[in-house]
């Protein structure tokens, strides 16, 4: 098992991933370019033994006296949960690999939920995340802990959030790239609407009409009585077709996939998203 150490740590936002530090300049090479696909991950073996996985971290917490249960996001197997043992020793090789934003190549054994962790070796190819970037990157893997069910396969959305990383760390505008994140999520997830057609009549969305989205069936025209976020048309088609140009849409947009994604959260809270309302009203 080869490791990298990064030299130092970025703290941590502590409303969600304080246990899991983030890499700093020092510890990768700016790229010119995304980073090439890593080898496929070999299949498993008769005792659930794998390896070469790509692999992100979203999330660690303490296990025990010196190891850490480590929430992953892997390409073919979706979002895992893995002890990793000894980690927190001062000495282990995974204390500088186990890093969020890192793409990584992992192996694990067992069957069970909580698998074992066998080896993790840095990929590297990627730019690392910094200021409104590095919170919209813990954002990210606060919806994906909360949404994705463990042992989900997503692959599609697997490289949604690599290529999002990637924007966000070339500084483009969060709040489109963080919409385009969060339609794609709901639309892996199996839980977001056809914006385009009127739920129940199946007509077709015109630009110029005002709108309601209920969650669980998709867009209709709104009533005044409507306490749903009003949504134009032309906001939902622009949603559909991934255009955020419109300063319109990207305002109203913000408020429907706050109210959507509320709802699939059951009433449960993101800390990261309330820090960037906070901050800078993403």
């Amino acid at each position: 098992m080869s490791t990298t150490t990064p030299a130092l740590h970025h703290p941590a936002p502590a409303a969600f991933a304080a246990s899991a530090p983030v890499p700093t300049p020092a510890a990768i090479a700016p790229p010119a370019a995304p980073p090439t696909a890593p080898r496929r991950s070999r299949p498993p073996t008769r005792d659930g033994r794998i390896t070469g996985q790509p692999a992100f971290v979203l999330h660690s917490y303490p296990h025990k006296e010196t190891s850490l249960i480590v929430d992953v996001f892997t390409r073919e197997y979706g979002r895992i949960a893995l002890v990793a043992k000894g980690a927190k020793r001062p000495h282990s090789q995974l204390r500088g690999v186990l890093q969020t934003f890192q793409p990584l190549q992992a192996g694990w054994t067992g069957k069970s939920e909580l698998r074992i962790l066998t080896g993790a070796e840095w990929v590297g190819g990627m730019l690392p995340l910094e200021k409104t970037a590095l919170l919209c990157g813990f954002y990210l893997n606060e919806l994906l802990v909360k949404l994705l069910a463990r042992d989900d396969p997503h692959p599609v959305l697997f490289d949604h959030y690599v290529a999002t990383l990637n924007q966000l760390a070339h500084n483009e505008p969060p709040p489109i790239v963080l919409r385009k994140f969060e339609r794609a999520l709901l639309k892996e997830t199996g839980v977001a609407a056809d914006l385009t057609r009127c739920t129940g009549t199946r007509q077709a969305v015109e630009a110029g009409q005002v709108y309601v989205v209920d969650p669980e069936r998709g867009p209709r025209p709104a009533r005044a009585s409507d306490a749903w976020p009003k949504i134009t048309g032309k906001t939902l088609l622009d949603m559909e077709r991934e255009d955020y140009l419109d300063v319109a849409t990207q305002a109203q947009s913000k408020l429907l996939m706050r109210f959507l994604l509320a709802h699939q959260l059951g009433g449960a809270t993101l800390n990261t998203r309330q820090i960037l309302i906070d901050l800078m009203q993403l």
